[in-house]
This record gives C-alpha cells, sequence and structure tokens, in this order.
C-alpha cells in the first residue's frame, strides 16, 4: 500500500471518528426526546454502539501506522452541544434533518473507507467499512421514518422540545392562508373567551376547590379550543375549524365519541392495540395516541401506536 493511500485511509478514518463522537452525544441528547421507553432503549444502545464503533476506528488507525487524535471525542461532544442549542430555536423538522445530514456523511465516508480499504488489501478496515455501512444505512432509515411519521402529523418516535414546538407552531401559522375575516376571528375569541362551557361544566358538577384549582388552566384552553372550533365552523370557516380540530385531537382533547374506535375506554390494552392495527389513517393513530396519553397513558398502547405509524410511515417514505 502506498503512502499516500495509507495517508488517505487515516485521514478519512479519523474523520469518521470525529463525526461518530458528534453522533454519540446526538444520541445520547436525543434519549430525553424518546416518545416511548422502546425508542429510549434503542437510543441508549445506539450511543452504546457508537462507542464500541469509534473504539474500533481507533483501532483501525492505529494498526495502520497512525495516531487517533486525543482531542476528536472532545470535540464531538462540543459539536453536539453546540448542535443541540442551535436546535433550539430550529423546528422539529430542520433538526431531525440535521441528524440525517450527519448520518449521510457518515455513511458516505464509510463506503469511500471500503473503497480505499479493498484497493489497499486491507481486510480488516473492509469489515469495519461494512459494520459502519450497516449502523449508518439503519440510522438513516430510521430517522426518515421519524420524519415521515412527523409529515404525516406524528406520532414521531422523538419528542418535540418546547422550543422547537414553539418554533413550529409559529412557522405554520405565518403559512397559513388568511381566508377567515378578522371579525369572525374576533368573535371566536370573543366567545372562547367569555363563555367557557367545559369550564363551566367543571364547575356545575360540584367539583372540590383543590380539584378545579389544578383543573382550570387545562379547562379554560380546552373550552376555548372547543368553542373557537365550533365558532369558526359555524361562521363557515371549515379550513380553520379543521385546523382547531387537529390542534384538539393532538392534544388529546377530544371526547370518547370522538374517537375512531368505538367504546375506547372500555378496551383493555390488548384490545385496543388490536384495534390501533386496524387504523389506515395516521391522523386516526394520532388522536387516538394523544388521547391516551392525557387520561390512562398505557405505554404498552403508545408503543405500539407508534410502531404502527412507523410501519405507515416506512410505506410512505418507501423506506420498504
Amino acid at each position: 500500500m502506498t503512502s499516500t493511500t495509507t495517508a488517505t485511509l487515516i485521514t478519512q478514518l479519523r474523520a469518521v471518528l470525529d463525526l461518530t463522537n458528534t453522533e454519540i452525544q446526538v444520541a445520547e441528547t436525543r434519549i430525553a426526546q424518546a416518545r416511548t421507553e422502546a425508542v429510549r432503549r434503542e437510543l441508549t444502545e445506539n450511543a452504546e454502539n457508537g462507542r464500541q464503533r469509534a473504539e474500533a476506528i481507533e483501532r483501525a488507525i492505529r494498526d495502520l501506522g497512525g495516531v487517533p487524535e486525543v482531542i476528536g471525542p472532545f470535540l464531538g461532544r462540543l459539536a453536539a452541544v453546540l448542535k443541540a442549542m442551535a436546535e433550539q430555536a430550529q423546528p422539529f423538522d430542520e433538526a431531525l434533518l440535521g441528524d440525517l445530514a450527519l448520518e449521510h456523511q457518515l455513511l458516505d465516508r464509510a463506503r469511500y473507507i471500503k473503497a480505499l480499504a479493498t484497493v489497499a488489501k486491507e481486510p480488516a478496515v473492509v469489515g469495519l467499512a461494512d459494520r459502519l455501512i450497516t449502523a449508518h444505512s439503519a440510522t438513516v432509515d430510521w430517522l426518515s421514518t421519524v420524519l415521515a411519521e412527523d409529515a404525516l402529523g406524528g406520532p414521531a418516535a422523538l419528542r418535540r422540545t418546547p422550543f422547537q414546538a414553539a418554533a413550529g407552531s409559529t412557522i405554520r401559522l405565518l403559512n397559513v392562508p388568511v381566508t377567515w375575516s378578522a371579525r369572525g376571528i374576533d368573535r371566536a375569541l370573543d366567545t372562547a373567551r367569555t363563555t367557557p362551557p367545559l369550564l363551566s361544566a367543571l364547575l356545575s358538577r360540584g367539583a372540590h376547590a383543590g380539584d378545579v384549582a389544578v383543573k382550570t388552566l387545562s379547562a379554560s384552553r380546552d373550552a376555548a379550543l372547543e368553542t373557537a372550533e365550533s365558532v369558526t365552523r359555524r361562521e363557515g370557516a371549515s379550513g380553520v375549524a379543521d385546523a382547531i380540530h387537529s390542534a384538539r385531537a393532538a392534544g388529546g382533547v377530544v371526547e370518547p365519541g370522538e374517537l375512531p374506535i368505538d367504546d375506547y375506554d372500555d378496551l383493555n390494552v390488548s384490545q385496543a392495540v388490536a384495534e390501533i392495527r386496524e387504523l389506515t389513517d395516521p391522523a386516526d393513530v394520532r388522536t387516538v395516541v394523544a388521547y391516551e396519553e392525557a387520561h390512562k397513558n398505557r405505554h404498552g398502547i403508545v408503543s405500539a401506536a407508534q410502531t404502527h405509524l412507523a410501519s405507515i410511515a416506512q410505506e410512505v417514505a418507501g423506506i420498504r
């Protein structure tokens, strides 16, 4: 193997090592955003697998006569921290696209390393490159699936941070066509403020003062959404009303009769999972998950629903 080829191979391995250290830290920061315990375990395993790949890359560099840069892991952690800070001001999809770009770069470099190692007749490095290609191909597919889940309205395997949710909402609001009169908006908001039926119903049921104090804020919000939907629909702004209904459904603020599964509250976990697997509309899956999380929050149901949506998203994205 020529010295030029050796130097090129070592340079690429060092680059992949730095990127892998960043990938490890990204996976660890994403753990807190996991929607389910299964996803949390998967991200934890990904971080550990990344550390094992980093060790293998370091060994390969040494075997080729090079020396891994000591500062690499530190730079990887720093890059991930800076990335996480920047993402707080980004919408959720932009943050995921950043992760996907990182994985694509790792995948492309791994393929280049395999070509270099093949020419250089370094079977151990070829085997390492194959391992990297397999790992990063899987991660690309996973991130593509999460993006497709988000495009379908969720629930995605990862939750938005509060900042990402706010950023995404702002962008959606800025892109909503102005198809409803200002007078109609004012009327809906005024009605929502002055006649919150859900809050009134809560008070009229004679709930305990302590319960009322805890529930007042969320009940007022939910009441405002329900009232706004009713008023906007009555005003003929069906598009806006549908958007408000989607917001209610996304927050689990729907009545049992509005769910796409009959008698949902009476179903046990196995029955609910079986019914969810029959749903084909992502919006229906999203509505059930939001309702479940807002009420009983049975993790087996939420996990199964998210897995089912992932399957739908993979078909939409052409991943399988």
